[in-house]
């Protein structure tokens, strides 16, 4: 038992950098290349509306929406049957019903979600509410709606530990508490969509590989599963469909101004600490090398566009984006580049009045008053 234990801890001490084998030529360092000046240098984004020679907007939308999805290559099989929906399990809260839900989004699977619907008489507008990564896969839907009492105490009391970064409020109740319809799914590899051995972070990038041997972008089944999860949500009669907007943070974020730009059935959206630019987010110039990963991940979709470019294919729709100063995830130089790149898009239609971009002396939070000040923007806009 002695010499097994010395074993082990020789191995795990050899995988630490103190013992690592190195080589005195390397082209690779903190998870980049060392070239990658270079290539941010070259990265011209020739199919973004301010470089792409097109005078008619509408004509570069459709074109920069088709090279989005493009890049996200294969989508999952649409269900042969429609959105069939079966319910887990409901209970009555506060001025709200609450129900756990497993609907068919593709042939291949079903998602297991949360929908609460204000009491009253309908139809209601209505919140596709985006859940975060936070390099914390045992939940997802979870993160935003409190969890219904059918779930294991585990799940609740994770959920309620992972409330700090909401200052112990769930984003989605609170928006439902205030008249509106809230969806929340379980993303590919989170909650009831995870491994079988268990959550880990390490797993999502080598799933992810494999799953591209198959010819599917992971990232992209989730931004799919966001599209039809909304189309499933506009379908509901409780919801007015013409007052659909969605919202997240972090990851959720991302997951909200992607939605918004690829989903007609959005019509607004807020998204809390997720916009920069690809100069400033995988350079060497920050500590932090890169936001997600295969999380927000589309093949190639770099040599074309940038993120603020094909948040823009959203425009001339309403969108507020809320960044931190202390965040430490996304520069802010890159946020301002990013700010800058919207605005002159919405401003060109005419529309300049229509994107909000606030810089806060926030760490990456989703707390009280950024809630507040996204239920602000819907009752403006929905």
């Amino acid at each position: 038992m002695r010499k097994v234990l010395i074993f082990l801890t020789l191995m795990l001490l050899c995988e630490s950098d103190a013992f690592a084998q190195k080589r005195e030529k390397y082209e690779f360092k903190r998870n980049l290349p060392v070239y990658a000046d270079s290539l941010i240098a070259d990265l011209t984004y020739p199919m973004a509306w301010d470089n792409c020679g097109l005078k008619d907007f509408q004509e570069w939308k459709r074109m920069a929406r088709q090279k989005v999805f493009d890049c996200m290559l294969m989508p999952p099989p649409a269900p042969s049957n429609g959105y069939e929906t079966k319910v887990i399990f409901e209970e009555q809260r506060d001025g709200y019903k609450a129900k756990k839900l497993e609907i068919r989004l593709s042939r291949y699977y079903t998602v297991p979600a949360y929908v609460l619907i204000p009491d009253g008489k309908g139809p209601f507008p209505a919140i596709n509410v985006l859940h975060d990564h936070g390099a914390h896969l045992f939940i997802g839907k979870e993160k935003v709606i409190r969890p219904l009492a059918c779930e294991d105490s585990t799940v609740i009391k994770d959920a309620e530990d992972w409330l700090k970064g909401y200052e112990g409020q769930y984003f989605g109740d609170y928006l439902a508490q205030n008249g509106y319809v809230v969806f929340s799914a379980d993303a590919p590899m989170w909650g009831e969509r995870g491994q079988m051995e268990g959550p880990r972070r390490d797993r999502y990038d080598m799933i992810a590989g494999n799953m591209m041997m198959y010819g599917i972008d992971l990232s992209a089944w989730m931004t799919y599963d966001d599209i039809a999860g909304t189309a499933f949500l506009a379908s509901m009669p409780e919801v007015d469909s013409s007052r659909i907007g969605c919202t997240g943070w972090s990851m959720g974020a991302y997951r909200a101004w992607m939605l918004s730009a690829l989903s007609d059935d959005i019509k607004a959206s807020a998204s809390v600490c997720w916009m920069v630019t690809t100069d400033e987010q995988m350079s060497f110039k920050y500590s932090r090398t890169e936001n997600g990963g295969f999380a927000n991940c589309f093949p190639g979709l770099r040599r074309w566009m940038d993120y603020p470019h094909v948040a823009s294919i959203a425009c001339p729709k309403p969108m507020l984006f809320i960044n931190g100063s202390q965040d430490k995830l996304f520069p802010v130089a890159g946020v301002e580049k990013a700010f800058q790149i919207m605005h002159r898009t919405w401003e060109s239609q005419g529309a300049g009045d229509k994107i909000e971009t606030e810089l806060w002396e926030i760490p990456h939070s989703c707390g009280l008053r950024c809630q507040q000040r996204v239920l602000e923007f819907f009752k403006k806009y929905l």
